[in-house]
């Protein structure tokens, strides 16, 4: 006869066994990125990223194996995306979706994970409007408005008063446009034109041709990083028109750090705001340039550092909830949640889930005969401004 003592004791048992055997099932991140395609470069450093902090950190947090599955979304490719986390939620039973290099791919992915409540991490994709689409979405990477009121603002104070705009025509780019010129003609700037690149196989030439024949005293330019700026880059230089003292000013997507050496010293002088540069001058970038270029031989960007804080997060949420993820609970601590990230300090806002960061004013220098994003000057603690 069991008495209800002892009943008592083995329902306890049976309960401690069964967190146990919870707690030894590995803990799956799903990550959907642009592996292939033209957008490949910003897949590889988000990952890179996201793997560094694994071998930094350990693979195993609260008693669970980290288990990272990445899913290729090929390219700005929403309904491939959207397929992507239906897969990772219904078969791979992921207890967070990360990644998303582009915009497009990310608001796809919005209603699945509301609709499954899964914990979702953007650790690229940048127009305003992503993390409002479900509350279950925080992002760790930056918005384009945040990165683009700064360049503005400094523009103006720098007796820049004409400016053309080009910018890619989707999302990120659209939002970078209108900060652009919200806050420049708000400080007495004047856009005297303004052009839409297609994010697909552009051919910058006649656009640039055209720049240059408006002689504007500057440029500003949004681009997704990787191929496009380089392309843009050689093309300013080639038409002449920094010789014809028309400047680039623009967000640091354009000269990230990955492409400046494929640039050349074509990018020299362009004046960008960021929220990082592998340059950035702290002992804990610095420890982490070294760990990184040592684990992948090439040197990281904003997006490499937006996949390591994107796992802090992860490695955090599963700390503070003992293994066990509750997509509810984990919001709320993602809330407010501070992180000392190779960028420096940076918050998710508690009240929007959005990133507050410093942004840089960044001139691309050369320093030991390689090309860099050198830090001047700083405006703390930077929210979206269309929040």
């Amino acid at each position: 006869m069991v008495t209800l003592a002892r009943a008592a004791v083995l329902v306890a048992a049976l309960a401690a066994a069964a967190a146990g055997a919870d707690a030894e099932e590995p803990l799956k991140v799903g990550a959907v990125l642009e592996v292939s395609g033209p957008f490949a470069s910003i897949a590889r450093q988000i990952e890179n990223g996201m793997r560094l902090y694994l071998m930094r950190n350990g693979e195993t947090v609260s008693g669970r194996k980290v288990e990272l599955i990445v899913k290729d979304a090929t390219g700005a490719q929403p309904e491939i995306a959207k397929r992507l986390v239906q897969e990772l939620i219904t078969r791979d039973k992921v207890d967070f979706i990360v990644g998303f290099g582009l915009t497009p791919n990310a608001l796809a992915a919005a209603p699945v994970v509301t609709e499954a409540k899964i914990p979702t991490i953007i650790m690229n994709a940048a127009a305003s409007v992503i993390v409002s689409k479900s509350p279950y979405m925080a992002r760790v990477s930056m918005t384009l408005p945040q990165v683009t009121m700064p360049i503005a603002q400094w523009a103006a104070n720098n007796n820049i008063r004409r400016v053309y705009t080009l910018v890619a025509d989707y999302g990120p780019g659209l939002d970078a446009e209108a900060t652009f010129k919200k806050y420049f003609t708000a400080a007495g700037g004047q856009i005297i034109g303004e052009v839409r690149t297609p994010l697909k196989n552009p051919d910058f030439a006649p656009f640039v041709q055209r720049i240059k024949d408006a002689q504007p005293e500057a440029v500003f330019i949004f681009l997704p990083a990787g191929e496009q700026g380089i392309a843009f880059m050689k093309e300013y230089r080639q038409r002449g028109l920094a010789d014809a003292g028309i400047r680039l000013i623009g967000t640091g997507d354009v000269v990230e750090d990955d492409i400046l050496e494929a640039i050349g010293d074509a990018a020299l002088g362009a004046i960008t705001t960021h929220h990082y540069s592998a340059a950035h001058d702290s002992p804990r970038n610095r420890e982490y340039v070294k760990a990184y270029t040592d684990a992948f031989k090439i040197r990281p960007n904003f997006m490499s550092v937006a996949g390591y804080d994107g796992m802090a997060v992860v490695y955090e949420v599963t700390r503070r909830l003992n293994g066990r993820i509750d997509a509810e609970r984990a919001m709320e601590i993602i809330k407010g949640m501070r992180i000392d990230s190779p960028r420096g300090s940076i918050m998710i806002d508690p009240a929007t889930r959005d990133v507050v960061q410093d942004v840089y004013v960044r001139r691309v220098e050369k320093r030991d005969g390689a090309l860099y994003n050198i830090e001047f000057d700083r405006i703390s603690n930077v929210k979206d401004p269309e929040h």
